[in-house]
């Protein structure tokens, strides 16, 4: 019995040899294996940091790019209303084109029709001169000094020829106004070889009578003999009457006038 327990204890111390060279020996590899890990770990946190530095490049590259795609498609929406606009712009070039050829045309024209105008208004003028030369000579002095005037402006340079055209046109209209109207003016008259103060009735182009100023004495011209004629006393309540219609002294009312009648 006691070999056995002496076994037992040499074999206790045995085994704690033994353990104790185990524990040291996996003391000894986890240290070495620690050691072995170290630069494993330490590449390992590297490559994890630069995967996160390239990921945040990425991100960062990812925003510019959709920044940029944008910024493209507005440029593009720029560029489709440019061409829009510019395509407009162009028709209103050429029309405008057009427009300068049609008003060079009209400048040739009227350059034309300016050459020939002038001469058709001084043989306006003349017409108009000859037919106040023929006509009852009623307002002679303004009506001569009317056709003068045309003459002069004819020959000035800073007349444009619209505004001749125009001047003429409008000597023709009041001439033509003289036809319809009822007028009496103030003027002085040779009777008898006596110069007197004398009221004109102008009835149109009808009939040119004058009266003194007393209602003595009246006369008309006659358009047959280009002359004046003396009226009778009996037709000065007439001529009187006339004279207030034509000042607008009275309503208008019938006249027992002498007309002469011409072929």
């Amino acid at each position: 019995m006691k070999r056995v327990s002496i076994f037992t204890g040499k074999f206790r111390a045995t085994m704690i040899a033994v353990t104790v060279a185990s524990a040291f020996t996996a003391s000894t590899s986890f240290a070495q294996e620690d050691k072995d890990l170290k630069p494993a770990v330490k590449t390992a946190t590297q490559i994890n940091e630069s995967a996160a530095n390239s990921q945040v490049k990425v991100n960062n590259l990812t925003d510019q790019i959709d920044s940029k795609l944008q910024q493209f498609k507005t440029i593009n929406k720029e560029i489709e209303g440019l061409d829009v606009y510019n395509s407009q712009l162009r028709k209103q070039i050429a029309n405008q084109v057009q427009e300068m050829a049609d008003l060079n045309r009209s400048i040739d024209d009227v350059s034309v029709i300016e050459r020939q105008i002038t001469p058709l208004m001084i043989r306006m003028i003349d017409g108009l001169e000859q037919f106040v030369a023929l006509d009852v000579p009623f307002l002679q002095e303004e009506r001569s000094n009317r056709i003068t005037d045309l003459k002069n402006m004819m020959d000035r340079a800073d007349v444009a020829p619209s505004e001749k055209f125009r001047r003429v046109m409008e000597a023709y209209q009041v001439e033509m106004d003289y036809g319809r109207t009822l007028e009496a003016y103030a003027g002085l008259h040779t009777i008898d070889g006596q110069e007197r103060n004398v009221d004109f009735l102008r009835i149109g182009r009808t009939a040119l009578i004058y009266q003194t100023r007393d209602g003595s004495l009246q006369g008309i011209w006659n358009k047959e003999s280009n002359k004046w004629e003396a009226l009778s006393s009996d037709y000065r309540t007439q001529v009187t009457k006339g004279l207030r219609m034509a000042k607008k002294q009275m309503a208008p009312d019938l006249l027992m006038l002498p007309v002469a009648i011409t072929d």
